[in-house]
């Protein structure tokens, strides 16, 4: 979770998986309106030559102005990347969209399984029957069994896979992190990347899986770096714009200074915690300072260890309370990956965390 400098901005956050059981947080939203921080976003826009972006119309504090739907090709057929949720909205701007450019749409291919990516699926099926729908892992996943979306009938979406349209070379490249089933797109004619939620165009996406997300980003580094041929992809770039299209958000025309500063950034989180971790009296300070305020919540025992909310309540210290549960999730995942690192170990029947032996702390 990102915290903007100028004021918190909660980016989507689209699934939490902590380390003990939190309620979803549904990647819908019921307002009409984008946070007011976000710059307003058309509902449609030709980004690119062979790239036109149409909004879900969903837009939410989860979902900023709304998952980016794409529109990639310069002939009769086109690829489609991700569906949105279902809204009329959504619809009715493909089809105008469709009908003033000639085209069709070839095939569509989902980006992971979220509601807000694949929630129109039924609609494009209803609209144009046939239309091939490809997604890794097609068939549902367990994490999935409360999604509305029929996944019968999708085919495929596997690593390296490769789809063609006039002007547009896209090849799929598994990224996990954000969930066990992401992909990316590499644009092959221009050097781009459409990044789904691995990258935003504001603010950092959260993620299952903290190791395999920061994998899944240096991979998606190397797919600039490497000009998209470790995806499968045929080196064309007839012109040379490193830009990632995001699943929410705007254009970011930097990809790769993009995904390095995510990767900065998890690390930055990382090391607070390990910090904060080091620190034997920080959980009391914060918990004696809360009590002061009139903040505290009395609960801290002054023993070994902190619990994951005492961390948050150190590291996000300025940040309102409200967002402390969506940032708990992110320091959970942090724990998980120390703790597979060896790093840290969980104490009081996994209630409490601290480094473990030989990680070092702070003689006070």
């Amino acid at each position: 979770m990102r915290l903007h400098p100028a004021g918190p901005l909660l980016q989507p956050l689209l699934r939490l998986k902590p380390l003990k059981p939190l309620n979803k947080m549904s990647s819908s939203s019921s307002s009409t309106q984008p946070p007011p921080q976000l710059p307003p976003l058309p509902e449609v826009e030709r980004l690119a030559p062979g790239c036109i972006r149409i909004l879900g119309g969903n837009p939410g504090k989860f979902t900023l102005q709304g998952t980016n739907t794409y529109l990639v090709g310069t002939g009769a057929s086109r690829l489609l990347i991700d569906t949105g949720e279902g809204r009329a909205s959504w619809l009715a701007a493909l089809r105008r969209v469709l009908r003033a450019e000639g085209a069709t749409v070839a095939a569509a291919l989902l980006t992971h399984w979220h509601h807000d990516h694949t929630g129109g699926v039924a609609d494009l099926l209803a609209a144009w029957p046939g239309t091939p729908v490809h997604k890794h892992q097609p068939q549902p996943q367990p994490e999935q069994e409360s999604e509305e979306e029929d996944a019968a009938g999708w085919a495929g979406l596997a690593d390296g896979q490769t789809f063609r349209v006039e002007g547009a070379t896209l090849t799929a490249a598994h990224t996990p992190g954000h969930t066990a089933d992401h992909v990316v797109l590499f644009w092959a004619e221009r050097g781009a990347l459409f990044t789904g939620d691995n990258v935003l165009g504001h603010g950092t996406s959260v993620f299952e899986d903290l190791a395999a997300y920061v994998a899944s980003l240096e991979r998606m580094r190397r797919l600039y770096d490497g000009d998209g041929r470790e995806a499968g992809g045929q080196q064309q770039q007839q012109q040379q714009q490193a830009t990632a299209y995001p699943g929410h958000g705007a254009v970011v025309l930097d990809g790769p200074g993009k995904i390095a500063e995510y990767i900065r950034h998890r690390g930055q989180r990382e090391e607070q915690v390990v910090q904060t971790l080091r620190s034997a009296l920080g959980n009391g300070e914060v918990a004696a300072a809360e009590e002061g305020s009139g903040k505290g919540t009395g609960n801290w025992s002054g023993g070994d260890g902190w619990t994951v909310m005492e961390l948050v309540r150190s590291i996000y210290r300025d940040v309102p309370e409200t967002l402390h549960p969506a940032a708990a999730g992110g320091v959970a995942q942090i724990l998980q990956k120390l703790q597979k690192e060896g790093r840290v170990v969980e104490v009081d029947d996994g209630e409490r965390w601290r480094l473990a032996s030989g990680s070092g702390r702070s003689a006070l």
